[in-house]
């Protein structure tokens, strides 16, 4: 069953999709669209489809177990029907993606990449900015987080930068209720009980003044 679950709810980027393409992947009862950038374990993903249930939720995560474990959840909780999953590197997804089809894009805890000599690897950067922005609707959200503090602020700094992004919020772990709806992941336990708060940030997509 499981298996079953996990074939019929991935989605297939081998062409584009355009908006009525992705819109069939959901049921009618879905009004907006999601994407999770690397849910890792899925309790966060679980969470958000649980507790909205107008929303279908695309979510991206490149490790096999991660995927299987949030399937898993989702089966058992009767919420498969509005998730699907993409186990592979997410710039192929972005590429797909029809424009303005997101209403909320989500990046929480990902690989920080601490070595100085890996950092390019580490995927918040100007470039994904440069590629989320048109997928996402204008006043849409990012959400963002991280325990690694210079992660935080090189992430900050490129969302100043960028022409496509406004900050709406930060706040830390000692204000971690500014957003009810922001739900604790393992990750984020993991970096409590190692004694590391986290950073969050939400971006917001520019609503673009209509031309005259």
């Amino acid at each position: 069953m499981l298996a079953d679950a996990l074939q019929s709810r991935s989605i297939d980027v081998s062409a584009s999709l355009d908006a009525v393409a992705l819109k069939r992947l959901f049921p009618g009862s879905v009004r907006d669209i999601w994407l999770e950038i690397g849910f890792g374990g899925g309790e966060h993903l679980v969470w958000q489809v649980a507790n909205n249930p107008h929303v279908g939720v695309i979510g991206a995560e490149p490790y096999l177990n991660g995927v299987v474990a949030a399937m898993d959840a989702l089966v058992a909780r009767e919420l498969s029907e509005r998730v699907r999953l993409y186990a592979d590197d997410v710039l192929a997804l972005l590429q797909a993606l029809p424009p303005e089809s997101l209403a909320r894009a989500f990046m929480l805890f990902p690989d920080p990449w601490p070595k100085k000599r890996h950092r390019e690897r580490r995927l918040f950067s100007a470039h994904l900015l440069d590629e989320l922005a048109p997928l996402l609707r204008p006043g849409a959200e990012f959400r963002f987080a991280s325990d690694i503090d210079d992660y935080a602020e090189a992430a900050i700094e490129a969302a100043r930068a960028h022409p496509a992004f406004d900050i709406a919020q930060v706040f830390t772990t000692e204000n971690r209720d500014a957003l009810p709806d922001w739900p604790v992941t393992r990750y984020e336990q993991k970096a409590r009980r190692e004694g590391r708060g986290a950073t969050f940030l939400v971006l917001q997509r520019v609503i673009e003044p209509s031309r005259t």
